[in-house]
This record gives structure tokens, C-alpha cells and sequence, in this order.
């Protein structure tokens, strides 16, 4: 019991920052696991990773402006996101190309001029801080933006839930029945990059989709209802940001990756042994039942 108290609690009890990354680790599994998990529905999680990418010039613009200050980075990764989300959108509907591959040029526009905007004048200590984010550094201003942004994606959840659901299944029927079809898609969008901003503080631009996407990919093989879904994954964005941390603490690893590689054990796991993974779902229907 001694031992389990101080592998696991000590930490989070005695160092202040540990609390802090914890929180702020809590609060975006709670936001943006859910996110992630209509991400996943709507097939669009590389959407997800480029719209993350995206965001980097604009943060960029605010370091080189004011320094590792978090309101101007914020501020420019929103408008950021923004640009590159209606830029990809004007693209694919003014022109031959798909959405996906004006995205992914948008993207990689983006990425390579924030990692140079970021060169410019800090050190490569800096542009990993950038790219890969410190969640172990965290401070208050941080976790009041990251609950911000909390509070206001729970509650369009739970506004738009029902669109937001309908339009995941059959976007068509949403648009003919209902007039929120495009309004509820603009607001989804606008969730994906204000998480990916929140996320981008903790765990950095490369990262910060990693939380979004992999609790609610794993989340996925244990069932079809899409709240039950929703709370698998953020008990696993929960259970793998703990372990996480552990891990970064304990072993003096980065602690971004590691709460990433913890998720990746969770979805592994899933794609094994879950009811639609690897085994279940090839043994024959007589075994399965038993099961």
C-alpha cells in the first residue's frame, strides 16, 4: 500500500506543478476527447492533425512579437486556424481540388513557416517548447484559459448535441429538414481549433491533436451509441494523462509523449481485445455469444 501511495499519489500530493499539469491534463481530456470522438465519426481525424499543424504560424507570430507569453500565442493561433480552415474551404469549393488535399497543402504551408518564424529569433529549445509543448510547466493563466475553453465546449455540446450527432450519421438529412446544418458545422470547426489551442499549451502543436484523437479512436471498437463514446473517451484521455505524468515523473521522460504513448497502449489494447477488435470479432458468432 506504501508503495502504491508513492508511486502513484505522492507525486501529484507534494509538487505544485504536478497538480498543475494534472489539471490541466483533466481539463482537456474532458474537452477535447468528446471533440475528438465526432472528429472520428465524421472521418475526419486528419483533419484534426492538420488543423493542429495549422495553428503554428500564428502562435509563432506571437512568440517572435511578445515571447513565451500564452495570450498573444493563443491569439494568433486562433487566427491562424481560422485562416487556413476558410483558405482549404474557399479552395475546394472554388476550384477542382478536394478538401482533404487543400488541407493538406494549407498545412504543410503552415507548419514549415511556423518552424521558421520560430528559428528567427529562438532557440531550439524554444521551438520545442513550440512543437512539443511543456505540460509539466504550466501556469495558472494557462489552466484559466484551458477551462475556459472547457466550460464553452461542454456547453455547445450540450446545446448542439442532437445536430451535432444527426449531422455525424447523415449530414444530408440534417441539411433537408433542418437550416443548422452548415451553422452546426462552423461551430464544430470552431471547437476543433479553440481544443487544439487549449491543447497546444500543454502539449504543443505536434501533440496536441494526439489527446483529441486516440482516446476517441480506442473508444470506438467498445461501442456504437456515441455518448457512451464520448465518456470511454475521456476516462481513457483521464487514465492516460495520469499515466503520463507518472511515467515523465518517475522515469525523467518527456511528458508530452509520454502521455501520448499511454494513450497509444490504450487503443492498442483496443484493437486487440476489445468486441470489435483483432479477436473478438473473428471468432465465429457461436464462440462470440459465449463470450
Amino acid at each position: 500500500m506504501t508503495l502504491l501511495y508513492d508511486a502513484v499519489i505522492q507525486p501529484f500530493v507534494e509538487f505544485a506543478f504536478m497538480q498543475r499539469a494534472l489539471s490541466g491534463a483533466v481539463m482537456l481530456s474532458i474537452s477535447a476527447c468528446p471533440v475528438g470522438v465526432f472528429l472520428t465519426l465524421r472521418r475526419m481525424s486528419l483533419t484534426g492533425d492538420a488543423m493542429a499543424h495549422a495553428i503554428l504560424p500564428g502562435a509563432a507570430a506571437g512568440f517572435l512579437l511578445y515571447g513565451l507569453e500564452i495570450v498573444p500565442m493563443t491569439i494568433g493561433g486562433l487566427i491562424a486556424g481560422i485562416i487556413v480552415a476558410l483558405g482549404a474551404g474557399v479552395v475546394a469549393r472554388l476550384t477542382v481540388q478536394k478538401e482533404d488535399a487543400s488541407m493538406a497543402a494549407f498545412y504543410l504551408i503552415s507548419l514549415s513557416l511556423g518552424v521558421l518564424m520560430v528559428s528567427l529569433r529562438g532557440s531550439s529549445v524554444d521551438l520545442m517548447h513550440v512543437l512539443f509543448g511543456t505540460v509539466l510547466a504550466l501556469n495558472n493563466d494557462a489552466l484559466i484559459l484551458i477551462g475556459m475553453v472547457c466550460v464553452l465546449t461542454l456547453a455547445a455540446l450540450v446545446i448542439f448535441w442532437r445536430a451535432l450527432v444527426a449531422e455525424c450519421m447523415d449530414p444530408l438529412f440534417l441539411r433537408s429538414v433542418s437550416r443548422l446544418g452548415s451553422p452546426v458545422h462552423f461551430v464544430f470547426l470552431g471547437l476543433v481549433v479553440t481544443n487544439l489551442v487549449a491543447g497546444f499549451q500543454a502539449l504543443g502543436t505536434l501533440l496536441a491533436v494526439g489527446l483529441m484523437i486516440l482516446p476517441a479512436t480506442a473508444a470506438r471498437f467498445w461501442t456504437q451509441q456515441v455518448s457512451i463514446m464520448c465518456m470511454m473517451a475521456i476516462a481513457i484521455g483521464l487514465f492516460s494523462s495520469i499515466g503520463g505524468l507518472l511515467l515523465s515523473y518517475h522515469l525523467s521522460l518527456p511528458s508530452g509523449p509520454s502521455i501520448m504513448l499511454s494513450a497509444g497502449v490504450f487503443y492498442l489494447v483496443s484493437v486487440v481485445a476489445s468486441p470489435r477488435g483483432l479477436l473478438l470479432s473473428r471468432l465465429p458468432r457461436s464462440a462470440h455469444r459465449a463470450a
